[in-house]
């Protein structure tokens, strides 16, 4: 149990409230990360059908494999009799599927005729889970309750405020063996080897978890892509590399992203750096209660377009409490159009990153938002770091 039963109880409540509203009855979850919010079940099973069943009246079941039952009675609140097996042979097997069980689940609660929330738009709930839902459970209207749990998790507590910010911790100590071991002719895997033995072995108060987003790392010009990991190629002399990386405590991440030049950075880099820094501490200062989330990206926005900086993409996103492959809450952007207004105990993930033909740059801060305004939950240098 990572919170207390008052809490995970007014988490309950939360999501049965935002139930009433959308007119649905029982709500089918299948996001690990909403999975853990509401329950704190915590396991590496999410690559089969598992879920959560949530009714109106604050019933809460857990359903998935009998190997995994175990984990639900070890991590979870729940009541032994709230635990729901399908037997192993559902398991990856075209001719019986997982849903199938659910639905007599639904059936044996009496909840087989009410309004059924899914979480449509998901990683973990396939096209199959949906078709077979619907063949099961004719008398049950299938509605889209996409993110209703995201957003209820938009707003942290004091406790998982705390979690993010041991993982803030954790993230520093790992850009700064980052920045120690890095030189030319080091292979990458082993410098990303050494991060991960950081991640994992978090500080002397607390160990790490395993990230949701495996560390980014591209170099020279693969460094103009997003979302490149790392190979086993020597790293070159008169090359940036951006180091995208998050600390994770209990599975609540703290992303960071810094650049790392060896060599002489040349110009671009500078100019570019300057930018970057000004857009974040405008974004920054924009990033107070009553705000909202396009009124950051305008501040961020109108600070670089003085450098000739444009950037179509969104500048971030909510964070906190996640499993593979996303660390994002995929509720709230910081970009145009998103008038979502800004509250106290939000955190974002602030990434401006500038991503050119031949090249790039990330410099990045996770923030809470306070009573006054916004909060870096890291102390890391926020430049761009040269090593010669």
């Amino acid at each position: 149990m990572q919170f207390t039963d008052t809490e995970y109880q007014q988490r309950v409540n939360h999501v049965t409230r935002r139930m009433v509203t959308a007119n649905v009855d029982v709500l089918l979850i299948s996001d690990p990360s909403n999975m853990c919010w509401l329950t704190g079940f915590d396991a590496w099973s999410f690559y089969v059908h598992q879920g959560v069943i949530v009714h109106a009246d604050g019933t809460v079941l857990w359903w998935g494999r009998p190997m995994d039952a175990r984990a639900a009675e070890l991590t979870t609140w729940l009541d032994h009799d709230n635990i729901h097996e399908y037997s192993d042979d559902h398991v990856q097997n075209p001719d019986k599927h997982p849903m199938v069980f659910v639905a007599k689940l639904l059936h044996s609660q009496g909840w087989d005729r009410m309004s059924l929330g899914l979480e449509m738009d998901n990683y973990y709930f396939s096209a199959q889970a949906f078709v077979t839902l619907q063949q099961t459970l004719p008398q049950a209207t299938l509605l889209d309750a996409t993110a209703l749990v995201n957003w209820c998790r938009s707003i942290k507590s004091d406790a998982e405020i705390d979690f993010m910010r041991k993982a803030a911790r954790i993230v520093e100590h790992m850009h700064a063996q980052a920045f120690e071991l890095i030189e030319p002719g080091m292979r990458k895997n082993d410098l990303v080897a050494e991060i991960y033995k950081t991640a994992i072995s978090g500080t002397p108060e607390f160990g790490g978890d395993y990230p949701a987003i495996v560390p980014l790392l591209p170099s020279g010009a693969d460094a103009a892509a997003a979302h490149m990991t790392w190979t086993d190629e020597p790293l070159a002399n008169n090359q940036g590399t951006f180091f995208e990386l998050a600390g994770v405590y209990r599975r609540y991440h703290c992303p960071l992203a810094r650049t790392i030049y060896l060599g002489k950075p040349p110009q671009k880099f500078k100019d570019t750096e300057q930018a970057i820094l000004d857009g974040i501490e405008a974004a920054l200062q924009a990033a107070k209660p009553g705000n909202t989330c396009e009124s950051i990206e305008a501040a961020w926005r109108t600070t670089v377009a003085r450098y000739g900086i444009k950037k179509e993409s969104r500048i971030g996103y909510s964070t906190g409490l996640s499993y593979p492959p996303d660390w994002g809450e995929r509720t709230m952007s910081i970009r145009a159009g998103d008038t979502t207004e800004l509250r106290e105990n939000m955190v974002f993930h602030l990434i401006p990153a500038i991503w050119q033909e031949d090249w790039g740059m990330e410099i990045t801060e996770t923030f809470r938002i306070t009573a006054t305004g916004a909060e870096p939950l890291c102390h890391y240098p926020r430049k761009l770091l040269v090593k010669t």
